[in-house]
């Protein structure tokens, strides 16, 4: 699965607003991106992946 750019972009507008008001610091934020990196050259990979397609699918189903 690759992450369209939108949702690359939703991800960080909601770091950059918990880094502002919500109190995260600067550092906790690097540090989560680089477990992010890390997460993504494991062997945990696939499985991230597939429950994230899952849940994404899942919440596309939903009709208000």
């Amino acid at each position: 699965m690759t992450l369209s750019v939108s949702t690359v972009l939703f991800l960080l507008i909601m770091v950059l607003l918990l880094v502002k008001q919500g109190g995260l610091k600067l550092g906790h934020a690097l540090v989560c991106i680089l477990l992010g990196f890390y997460l993504a050259s494991s062997s945990l990979a696939p499985t991230i992946r597939s429950l994230t397609t899952n849940v994404t699918r899942m919440i596309g189903q939903f009709h208000l």
